[in-house]
């Protein structure tokens, strides 16, 4: 059994820094590159692709990254856990088993599948069976929406990746795995925990919490003192160092930007969290009051103490259902009386969308530089502003609608307030509106399963 196990944050999501997960491959010594490329929105996103093109509805990005570090993956023994299967599993590990042809590197490694958790085509059965599928939030059944639905997505935990790893996997590849587990199985895996270890799996989990969103938790999109976080040009993402009994440092790359103190630790530890005494995951209940953090040295962060307490019967579903459209467009109004222009601007486009009898369910302005992001808390406005964008959106249920409000913003530039900019690009464009529908539904109508392949 290894002493020290390293799993780095190579991604934080589908768009993250590109670059990321190549440094920490070739920054310094790994065991594990975890990559979480899936948000509840992509899973939409990729479930349209796949509509538009049976080979897509996976994270493209992912087979261009394995294209490049997978030699050095292989001649390391690093190995890799990722979601970025989408809701095309095989058709990612199709695409990466090219690149390994392509590279010359076939049948050195194995590629583990995990699929079960896209149960959109089980939807009708389950409501058919009478399974309650209702909103965590509103309590609103899902029979209510699911002639809208997109995408039903259920959150895996750890135990799959656990068993393609025990099976010999080497890039393990699967759909919508919690961010947690991309991590914990590593540990689970090299340490030999098991699923009643309640204490060793929360650690876990929280060491997956901490790295799950890359260089958030090693200064990035930092409050405190970000200021003096040094080259966040050169950013190093975080690297997790785990022991046996479940004690970790976190800690990233020497030579890198950024910085792991325990500010980042702690500010990263309170995103995404609820009661903090029962975060729930598939695989654990982790109490964040018990956590402990210690100065373990320059960019060194030491967290121990950490108590679990036993899973849920349930799994959550993150569904994605259309929920009418939307369309948003800006202009820019120069000084003098910037402030003044943009208001103007507002209330003759709102005259004239009223006048032409258009059915909004919102219709919503920002003034960027006066109050887009305190709103009424931002106060009186400074005098003579020097320039002020006017962002003006509506959403609704009928998409002629939406459609003809993008042909009334591009007007105002000859017919409104003067010295505007801005307005380069064209009309907005209309887009369909995803809504989220949380909810859970019980392990046992659940079926996964892991493949190994030889690539």
């Amino acid at each position: 059994m290894k002493q020290i196990v390293r799993v780095a944050s190579g991604q934080g999501f589908w768009g993250d820094l590109l670059s990321a997960p190549i440094d920490q491959v070739r920054g310094g010594q790994i065991d594990y590159l975890m990559l979480d490329y899936l948000a509840e929105v992509t899973m939409s996103i990729v479930q349209k692709q796949k509509q538009r093109d049976p080979n897509a509805g996976y994270a493209r990005d992912f087979v261009s990254l394995m294209r490049e570090i997978l030699p050095d993956c292989i001649e390391k023994n690093i190995k890799v856990t990722a979601n970025a299967g989408g809701v095309n599993v095989k058709g990612c590990a199709d695409a990466v088993r090219e690149v390994a042809k392509d590279l010359g590197l076939f049948g050195k490694f194995k590629i583990g599948m995990i699929t079960g958790d896209d149960i959109l085509p089980r939807l009708d059965e389950f409501l058919d069976k009478g399974v309650a599928i209702k909103n965590m939030d509103t309590g609103e059944s899902l029979a209510e929406i699911r002639d809208k639905v997109q995408s039903a997505n259920v959150y895996l935990g750890a135990q799959p990746l656990v068993e393609a790893l025990d099976k010999g996997a080497q890039i393990v590849i699967g759909g919508r795995l919690t961010d947690t587990g991309l991590t914990l199985a590593p540990l689970m895996h090299e340490f030999g925990w098991t699923f009643e270890d309640w204490d060793k799996i929360a650690a876990g989990t929280i060491a997956g919490h901490i790295i799950e969103c890359g260089g958030q938790c090693s200064g990035g999109n930092c409050q405190f003192d970000w200021e003096n976080i040094p080259d966040l040009a050169n950013i190093g993402f975080p690297i997790v160092e785990a022991a046996p009994n479940g004690e970790f440092v976190v800690t990233k790359h020497a030579n890198t930007g950024g910085r792991v103190n325990i500010q980042s630790i702690k500010e990263q530890l309170l995103y995404e969290m609820g009661d903090p005494k029962s975060y729930i995951t598939p695989d654990v209940v982790a109490d964040f009051t018990s956590i402990n953090l210690k100065d373990d040295g320059e960019n060194r962060v030491k967290v121990f103490g950490i108590r679990g307490n036993p899973n849920t019967d349930f799994y959550k579903v993150s569904i994605a259902y259309s929920a009418g459209w939307k369309a948003v467009g800006t202009l820019v109004y120069s000084y003098p009386n910037a402030f003044e222009k943009a208001q103007a601007a507002d209330k003759i486009l709102r005259q004239r969308l009223e006048k032409l009898g258009l059915q909004f369910d919102v219709i919503l302005t920002e003034f960027v530089g006066v109050n887009a992001t305190h709103g009424h808390l931002a106060g009186a406005p400074p005098k003579d502003i020097p320039e002020v964008q006017l962002r003006f959106g509506v959403r609704g249920q009928n998409k002629s609608d939406v459609e003809r409000f993008t042909k009334e913003l591009a007007p105002l530039i000859l017919t409104g307030p003067p010295s505007v900019t801005g307005f380069a690009g064209g009309r907005p464009k209309t887009e369909e509106i995803m809504a989220y529908f949380p909810a859970l539904i019980p392990k046992s109508l659940i079926e996964t399963k892991v493949e190994i392949i030889e690539a």
